[in-house]
């Protein structure tokens, strides 16, 4: 069964979407994590359940994050994607707190060609659970922000909470 709720952050109001799960603490994994206006960002449907409390320790979890308290989720997702896209995700998911690496660095760590830069941003951009899964610590070659599907001010904000400032 899918289910929804939404939730007030520093990022705007957060639409966060799950399944049951029987492995995941409080028994709702993470499907997706969006914010407002984001590109791809899910539309609820007809089908799904508003549960806000399936979601309390997400809410918890994220609620510390932008608090500045926790550095690291704990949080059980399940999202689908081709195997590259996999592979990406992984290592994004390495990438600690308050640090950044850029595509390229993410395309060596998955043992991609370096003309595979354009793919793994691709890859990226197509995360469904944002903030969470961090790829907002994925920068530029040069240090500059460039995409994010939740818009380059709401990345800003979040290596800004993590004190992360890359070059440029």
């Amino acid at each position: 069964m899918t289910v929804f709720t939404t939730m007030d952050s520093p990022l705007g109001e957060l639409l966060l979407v799950g399944e049951e799960s029987a492995t995941a603490k409080g028994g709702t994994a993470l499907v997706s994590l969006s914010v407002p206006e984001q590109k791809r960002r899910p539309t609820v449907q007809d089908d799904w359940t508003e549960d806000a409390d399936a979601f309390a320790g997400i809410a918890r979890q994220l609620r510390s994050y932008f608090d500045g308290k926790l550095t690291r989720f704990d949080i059980e997702y399940v999202t689908g994607g081709s195997a590259f896209q996999q592979r990406v995700w992984k290592a994004v998911d390495t990438i600690p707190y308050g640090t950044t690496l850029s595509y390229g660095e993410i395309a060596t760590l998955i043992e991609a060609p370096r003309a595979a830069v354009r793919a793994v941003g691709t890859a990226i951009g197509a995360n469904p659970v944002l903030v969470v899964r961090p790829c907002h610590r994925v920068i530029g070659a040069t240090g500059a922000l460039t995409g994010y599907a939740g818009g380059l001010e709401r990345k800003r904000a979040l290596l800004d909470l993590e004190h992360a400032h890359p070059a440029a």
